[in-house]
């Protein structure tokens, strides 16, 4: 097997897909190919990011910005004392003190706070890196299962999706291929179910218009005339006519067509 079928097999061979021969020849590829080892790796990491998730906490640094604050103003304290030196003799000690002291105390609290502040911003770039690179690995883990031969596993991928508040191009382009094109009626409810939430989007409306014209499932037809009416689409009266014309579809589905079409027409 050559190098990219070698990596193409990946998903199979985690999810035990493979016959005894396919799984001979990868498993005897991979000992020789580091590179194919490491996709391997970085397959099982993409799998095992969606069970098991840790929280983000960046090391803190505070402690350390404010021992370095407290030690410049140990070191700028002596020519405080120098300048002001020839008066103290002159001046109530005790109050030149409670000043110093007082002084002392305000920048101490302004070092503190300066750091802790620096430190909230360090945070909260690192943090929004760390979200921008856990996003794009977790797409592309998405793309992976949504192109699985397993149903189970491409049902696990649109499910996923579901935690996207705004899936990119690539992921809504697999979601509607599995929701026109996918074998498994399970897959293309899953599908389905998941979409309905993105009908803002001109491309998974266009998306429920092609489905309407192409599936045969009952269930499925009423969850996309469900999903059309809800969202008042115009351009879904003619496939709903026309799906009322033909003969094959269910007595109940026709009359979930006609209590939408009255509404969107």
């Amino acid at each position: 097997m050559e190098k990219n079928h070698i990596i193409a097999l990946i998903p199979d061979y985690l999810d035990n897909l493979l016959d005894t021969v396919q799984k001979e020849k990868f498993e005897s590829h991979i000992k020789n190919c580091a590179s194919c080892t490491q996709e391997l790796k970085e397959y099982k990491a993409l799998f095992k990011a969606f069970e098991n998730e840790e929280q983000l906490e960046p090391s803190p640094n505070v402690q350390l910005k404010f021992l370095e604050q407290l030690e410049l103003e140990k070191q700028g304290e002596t020519q405080v004392v120098s300048i002001d030196r020839a008066h103290v003799k002159s001046k109530n000690t005790w109050t030149n003190d409670l000043l110093k002291i007082a002084a002392s105390v305000v920048l101490l609290f302004g070092a503190y706070f300066f750091g802790k502040q620096q430190q909230s911003q360090d945070n909260k770039a690192e943090i929004a890196q760390l979200t921008n690179e856990k996003m794009v690995f977790k797409q592309t883990a998405m793309l992976s299962l949504l192109e699985n031969k397993s149903a189970s596993r491409r049902i696990q991928g649109v499910n996923y999706v579901e935690d996207l508040k705004q899936p990119d191009a690539p992921i809504v382009k697999a979601l509607t291929d599995r929701m026109l094109l996918d074998e498994n009626t399970n897959v293309r409810a899953a599908a389905v179910e998941v979409l309905a939430k993105y009908t803002s989007s001109e491309t998974v409306k266009d998306a429920f218009i092609e489905a309407l014209k192409t599936e045969k499932d009952p269930g499925i037809q009423i969850m996309i005339i469900q999903t059309l009416g809800d969202i008042q689409e115009k351009k879904a009266a003619t496939p709903m006519r026309e799906l009322l014309k033909n003969e094959e579809t269910q007595p109940f589905v026709k009359e979930q067509i006609e209590s939408i079409l009255t509404t969107i027409i």
